[in-house]
């Protein structure tokens, strides 16, 4: 029995199962790379990859705990920064730095980086992935408090196997955007349209209003009465 053991097995043992989540979660990041041209593979589009549904629910935490590690990366590197120094390494101003306290307090306020980039470079072991995500992808979800990525299925199952097939991607860079039409408005001072013609027009009657429309009528029963009593 499969007491408190959480997750899918998808068929694998645990390292292949492992190795597959590492190479979900770096194949999503990396199409976030501003060079991917330059490698001859460029993604159709950035920040979305496709596969099943059941390994895209498994690799998603994996992704949004990796960000999380990355934003915390990036906060303690900006803290770090009030006790940096601008100087060339080797000259005797960065020499002066760090023989001051300053370059102390910038190492304790740095430790926290350094330790999650390293457990970053642990989960994913790749090194370009771990630099996307601190540098790219943690500033752009710097005010998110989670719910970095989603889940949409797709209508077509993969060929071979028919295997529900779904879209893992980025949130923010994708989303749609609704357009609500403006309401019209029916009051009197509104303009009426330029190409609006009147309706006698419309139905065919001569223009000239209501008045010339009642002679006619009036005319052509005088002519009718005129006809009928000389027929008698």
């Amino acid at each position: 029995m499969r007491h408190k053991r959480q997750g899918r097995v998808l068929g694998r043992s645990p390292s292949h199962r492992k190795a597959l989540y590492r190479n979900l979660a770096n194949a999503l990041i990396l199409t976030e790379r501003p060079d991917a041209e330059l490698w001859g593979n460029e993604p159709k589009v950035k920040g979305r990859i496709i596969t099943t549904v059941a390994k895209a629910k498994e690799v998603r935490p994996l992704v949004e705990k990796c960000i999380t590690i990355a934003r915390k990366a990036r906060a303690a590197e900006l803290a770090s920064q009030e006790f940096a120094t601008d100087a060339e390494p080797h000259t005797d101003a960065w020499q002066q730095w760090r023989q001051s306290e300053r370059h102390a307090q910038w190492v304790a306020a740095r430790a926290p980086a350094v330790a999650a980039r390293r457990r970053l470079l642990q989960i994913l072991r790749n090194r370009e992935s771990v630099s996307i995500l601190v540098d790219i992808l943690a500033e752009r979800f710097e005010d998110r408090p989670g719910g970095y990525t989603r889940i949409l299925r797709l209508a077509t199952p993969r060929l071979g196997d028919a295997g529900p097939r779904a879209i893992l991607e980025f949130v923010g860079k994708h989303d749609r955007v609704v357009e609500r039409s403006e309401k019209p408005s029916f009051t009197e001072d509104s303009p009426a349209p330029e190409d609006s013609t009147p309706p006698s027009q419309e139905a065919g009657q001569p223009d000239g209003g209501s008045e010339e429309v009642a002679a006619q009528s009036e005319q052509a029963a005088a002519d009718a009465q005129s006809q009928a009593s000389d027929s008698k």
